[in-house]
């Protein structure tokens, strides 16, 4: 500042003379105008005085905006300076970071292909999980109420059902909810003019089903009963007790090749199997009539079976099964001994006969010794084979039947003459036999006695069709052979005798056929038709030989003595055997007096050798629930029976008809 005033101090000492004022300049001759006021030295000093203030003034001004400027560049500057040593800050630690990011890239690509992975493992573990969860849910639910029963290494599943059943048949047949279809009576017996209705649990069944696993074999057994069997204190009157009986009692191997043994109680090889040839699988009618449908091919027996199954397609069997011989027929060769009580009547003493085929049952060996027909000493098993095919569409089935049979034969059983009667005839007959043919007086003896075989057996085969979109099966069977018959429900016979005491096996064939409809899960429809015939076996040339004794009466005091008389009666040209075209069935349809209060008449004479049986049947079932809880349901059928007898002398052939309506209701195990 204060150079500042010098300076401008020496430029006004430079302009005004020394010593002197200021020089005016000269003015203009023409005209001089008036003179100014001419001021003072000082005055002018103050003047420039005021005027250097001023501007040092405006110059501090200057410089203090300068100051504030400077100061402004000053903190912009150190603003400046901060934020680059911020940004140099920064810049380091964005290049540490930047190399951090670029060296963990890699570690983030690298976890990011784990994480998907871990994601993908999560859904695959979740579905797993869920499938766990649900597994172990149905393993709480199983646990809780478990289908099969584990015990030590094997599973146990109990089967069965309660049942509730009536049936009704306008001709009575005195049975239960068994049809005896051979028992259908004729006109002649007094049981053909009433009808029955009979009432019965008998058919309710309980089954369990045994299976363990091995490394390459399942191995098991499988066992079954109901209560229609009956025992000697069995009745009607109150308790209505009847006893349990076996229906199925066998031991299995089932190998991972295909290969399946079985031995025990179970269903014939030749009974129509659903797929393959499989126990437990077996087809049987859907009626509620446990004896099944006329025409049905069946056993349950003894029976040690092998068979080896290739795939699904192709199941070839061998059976090993319990025999049996079941004889039919009449006027066989019989020498008869009675005694004369009075007009017509007589106790019979004994009765010989030139053969046999079975013997009474053994209590002490476990038979059954009330059974009638007895049972057979065999000579061999009956051998059975089978092939079932499933080639996609249907089953089919051809199976063949070898049975051996075999008769004890007396040919001295039936001799005799009349030779030494009280009154001799004329022309005396005697009946000898070939092993003592010259004997004047033969008697009956076990002489000669032999064993007689016979082969017999048949063949069958089934199809099993489902159509539209198998709502509905079509079912064929056939069998035929001789000497089949008890293979058939409706247990016609086997066989017959000859003349001399051989056998004679009777021909004979089954047929059924079905349909059954399945609109519904819980509805089947069923109607089947089948019939079962018997082939005639019938000769002449049967030897009957009645021996009659009166007994003498001592002499009285008002009487002579009267004496003993033989009277012997010998018929060498009987008829007989099944189906004779002359037999007697003169009296097959005429009511007859029941002979006690206990015994319904039969009727009269009547052969009725029966040629064939014949049923139709409708029927449905109703499901009405099926679930974890079990089953119920009802069913009704309705059958329509002919009985057709062979015809005898004057073309008489007897028939029988019968209806029968039977009702079920059963609950069935889960």
């Amino acid at each position: 500042m204060v150079l500042s005033f010098f300076l401008m101090s020496g430029v006004a000492f430079a302009d005004t003379p020394k010593d002197g004022d200021p020089q005016q300049a000269p003015a203009a001759k023409t005209k001089k105008p008036a003179k100014p006021p001419v001021k003072s030295a000082t005055a002018i000093l103050a003047e420039q005085v005021e005027a250097l203030r001023k501007t040092l003034e405006a110059q501090q001004e200057q410089l203090k905006q300068l100051q504030e400027e400077l100061a402004r560049r000053d903190a912009q500057i150190s603003d400046a300076k901060s934020a680059a040593a911020a940004a140099d800050a920064k810049a380091v630690t964005a290049t540490a970071t930047a190399s951090a990011a670029a060296s963990s890239t890699a570690e983030v690509k690298t976890t990011t292909t784990a994480l998907s992975s871990d994601v993908a493992d999560l859904k695959l573990g979740s579905d797993a999980v869920k499938a766990a969860v649900a597994d172990t849910q149905k393993k709480i639910v199983v646990g809780e109420s478990p289908s099969t029963i584990h015990y030590k290494g094997i599973t146990i599943t109990p089967g069965g059902f309660l049942a509730a059943e009536t049936v009704f048949r306008t001709r009575a047949a005195s049975a239960d909810i068994n049809t005896p279809f051979t028992g259908i009576p004729f006109t002649a017996s007094d049981l053909a003019h009433v009808n029955e209705n009979n009432f019965t649990a008998r058919q309710s069944r309980l089954s369990l089903l045994l299976e363990g696993k091995l490394a390459t074999a399942k191995i098991g057994g499988y066992y079954e009963a109901d209560y229609l069997a009956a025992g000697t204190t069995s009745n009607n009157r109150q308790s209505n007790s009847y006893v349990f009986r076996q229906r199925q009692a066998f031991a299995q191997v089932a190998m991972d090749n295909g290969l399946t043994i079985t031995g025990g109680q179970m269903w014939s090889l030749a009974t129509e199997t659903r797929k393959g040839i499989t126990n437990r699988q077996e087809t049987t009618p859907l009626v509620i009539d446990h004896q099944y449908s006329v025409g049905f091919t069946w056993a349950r027996q003894y029976g040690f079976r092998v068979v080896k199954s290739f795939g699904d397609k192709l199941a070839l069997g061998f059976s090993i099964e319990g025999p049996q011989t079941t004889i039919g027929g009449r006027g066989f060769s019989s020498v008869t001994n009675r005694i004369a009580l009075g007009s017509n009547t007589f106790a019979l003493g004994s009765t010989n006969t030139n053969f046999f085929v079975d013997a009474p049952g053994q209590s002490g060996g476990l038979f059954n010794a009330f059974d009638p027909t007895g049972y057979t000493p065999n000579k061999a098993p009956d051998f059975i084979v089978k092939a079932a095919l499933d080639p996609g569409w249907g089953h089919y089935e051809v199976f063949g039947i070898v049975s051996e049979f075999r008769t004890r034969v007396y040919p001295c059983a039936v001799v005799g003459t009349n030779v030494n009667d009280t009154t001799a005839p004329g022309t005396p007959t005697t009946v000898n036999c070939a092993p003592d043919p010259a004997n004047p007086a033969p008697a009956p003896s076990t002489l000669g006695a032999f064993n007689d075989s016979r082969t017999g057996g048949g063949a069958g085969a089934s199809a099993r069709v489902p159509l539209f979109n198998k709502k509905l099966d079509v079912a064929l069977k056939f069998t035929a052979g001789s000497g089949i018959g008890r293979y058939g429900s409706a247990q016609l016979a086997d066989s017959t005798a000859r003349p001399d005491g051989t056998l004679a096996l009777i021909k004979s064939a089954q047929w059924l056929s079905g349909l059954e409809f399945h609109p519904n899960p819980k509805l089947d429809l069923y109607a089947y038709a089948g019939q079962e015939y018997a082939g005639r076996a019938a000769y002449t040339g049967y030897t009957a030989i009645t021996v009659t004794k009166t007994l003498g009466i001592p002499a009285t005091s008002s009487s002579p003595e009267i004496p003993p008389t033989t009277t012997t009666t010998v018929n060498t040209a009987a008829i007989g055997g099944y189906g004779s075209p002359f037999a007697n069935n003169s009296g097959c349809s005429s009511e007859t007096l029941p002979s006690t209060q206990l015994a319904p008449g039969t009727g009269g004479t009547c052969a009725g050798d029966i040629r064939t049986i014949s049923e139709g049947s409708l029927g449905l079932w109703h499901k009405f629930y099926a679930g974890p809880k079990g089953g119920l349901r009802w069913g009704i059928q309705y059958s329509y029976f002919t009985k057709s007898g062979w015809s005898g002398n004057n073309g008489i052939a007897p028939k029988a008809v019968n209806n029968m309506v039977i009702a079920s209701f059963r609950y069935y195990l889960p």
